[in-house]
């Protein structure tokens, strides 16, 4: 297994270029796999500099519906018209952040519905041996207060997003299982519940955002939840790589309860 985070909020290999969003590339015995492709064309450009030929892959995984994650598609598909993507149904609805300083969409290209090479799912699927997709995740164990900012408007009103559009994905490579949630708005602790009950067990590795970012204090409720979080993740026998929207506070806290078993995703550096 070969995993590059082609970007992240933060700078990390030099020269590359870093913005809020979020895009590995992997490579498994027999394929090519893009994972989210951030914000903008500008993990296209950090995959060139660090010779990653994108015209090669062949499976694209969206991991939900914000432009944060899927905001390099067309651009994209201009370099690389046979991909097979993969997106939530639902996951081309009309999202916000709805807060105090203003309201803003915060959805997906308008275009991404239309593509051809574009497959909606709708349940859990395997695409092969080596990738599968999930869905569907119930539960809001330690659900975050960082989501009430987020909605689905539904006509003229604005209502809290359920995060159906939400999807994971599980590489099988070498013996172990790899599992990316993009930003785990359903809350991670509820994934990887669901994990368990596909798969039993605890994944290998964990590559995620845990969405606990937050431009204002941490109420004394909030920092709780963050700390019983990472005490059930320093529990599992899993090694963790998060950034983008964990929040600098966040991780510094979950990372004194989970040590070395928590890393640091940078845009442009190697994970594996």
């Amino acid at each position: 297994m070969h995993i590059v985070t082609l970007m992240e909020n933060t700078p990390g290999a030099p020269g590359c270029a870093y913005e809020h969003g979020l895009s590995f590339y992997a490579e498994t015995a027999h394929h090519k796999i893009l994972l989210d492709t951030g914000a903008s064309d500008a993990f296209m450009k950090n995959a060139e500099r660090l010779g990653i030929d994108l015209s090669q892959v062949d499976t694209v995984i969206l991991s939900h519906g914000h432009y944060d994650h899927c905001g390099g598609v067309m651009a994209f598909t201009k370099i690389n018209p046979q991909a097979r993507i993969y997106l939530r149904e639902g996951a081309g609805g009309d999202f916000y952040h709805v807060a105090e300083d203003g309201i803003r969409y915060i959805g997906i290209d308008r275009d991404i519905p239309d593509l051809p090479q574009l497959s909606w799912v709708t349940q859990s699927l395997a695409l092969d041996d080596e990738i599968d997709i999930f869905t569907n995740i119930t539960g809001r164990r330690c659900y975050s207060a960082s989501n009430d900012a987020l909605r689905i408007r539904l006509g003229d009103r604005y209502k809290a997003d359920p995060f159906r559009h939400e999807m994971c994905t599980v590489l099988h490579d070498g013996g172990k299982n790899y599992l990316f949630s993009g930003c785990a708005h359903n809350g991670i602790l509820n994934i990887l519940d669901s994990y368990r009950d596909l798969y039993g067990g605890c994944p290998d590795v964990v590559l995620t955002g845990f969405h606990f970012m937050k431009k204002t204090e941490y109420t004394d409720a909030e920092k709780r939840n963050i700390e019983t979080v990472a005490r059930e993740l320093a529990g599992m026998p899993t090694v963790f790589y998060s950034g983008h929207c964990t929040g600098e506070a966040a991780f510094a806290m979950m990372k004194e309860i989970m040590g070395g078993q928590l890393h640091e995703l940078h845009s442009g550096t190697a994970v594996l």
